[in-house]
């Protein structure tokens, strides 16, 4: 498949992410994220805001923010029609205390030093200014410079210079379950044939009866959750 290169095919990428299809094996969890990140953005004052992305080169929670940004800042190490700013996370070039909110999502488990980046953003956000994070805790390696997984110790640990966090996860132990099969399905499947008759048959039914028994279950339990998504206020 060609990489997307143009501003309205990154969008559509962006899309896809945020109203992910029944036949996306990361449907349940993306479906929970932008429900959290809607509620906490929702929250958040009026006023047009200073937006930072770091890894934003397809910027899918972009829509969510209720008034239109002042500016909107994305910075990634890999340049796309999307990105402002060709930089590493550990080494923002922008000024400190600069930023109303900051986007970091499915980006910190790469970077060797992750405490630094969150230093960073904590240096360039305002005071209380909002970082919205998400980490993964439990899915598959997907490129050879992957370093990390993070918990709710860890989080809070690398988070322990903000006034407030809130971690919680994108779906419990039942939605983790069942999208972890749906993305060992694809990894095994090894003809694009085959994906797409699973892409319509299986993980269909792997999403519906996951989003259905973590509704039944109605438990707290998410010792075995994919993802975490976090609200940190400086």
């Amino acid at each position: 498949m060609r990489k997307p290169e143009t501003v309205e095919e990154l969008q559509e990428v962006g899309r896809q992410r945020l109203y992910p299809s029944l036949r996306d094996p990361n449907w349940l969890i993306l479906r929970r994220r932008r429900q959290l990140f809607q509620a906490w953005l929702t929250g958040l004052p009026t006023h047009a805001p200073s937006v930072l992305d770091v890894g934003g080169r397809i910027q899918p929670y972009r829509p969510l923010i209720p008034a239109k940004p002042e500016r909107y800042v994305a910075v990634d190490l890999l340049p796309t029609a999307l990105v402002n700013v060709i930089a590493r996370g550990e080494q923002l070039p922008l000024a400190s205390e600069s930023f109303d909110l900051t986007f970091c999502t499915q980006m910190l488990e790469y970077p060797p030093e992750p405490a630094r980046v969150i230093a960073e953003i904590y240096r360039v956000l305002k005071p209380g200014g909002v970082l919205l994070l998400s980490v993964p805790s439990l899915s598959m390696r997907h490129l050879g410079e992957t370093c990390w997984r993070f918990w709710p110790t860890g989080i809070r640990h690398l988070l322990a210079g903000f006034s407030e966090v809130e971690v919680v996860p994108e779906g419990g132990s039942i939605a983790g379950f069942f999208r972890t099969m749906n993305s060992g399905m694809q990894l095994f499947a090894k003809y694009p044939l085959i994906r797409a008759v699973l892409g319509f048959t299986v993980i269909p039914f792997l999403n519906l009866t996951g989003f259905a028994l973590e509704n039944l279950a109605h438990s707290d339990n998410d010792v075995f959750t994919a993802n975490y998504s976090v609200f940190a206020r400086k």
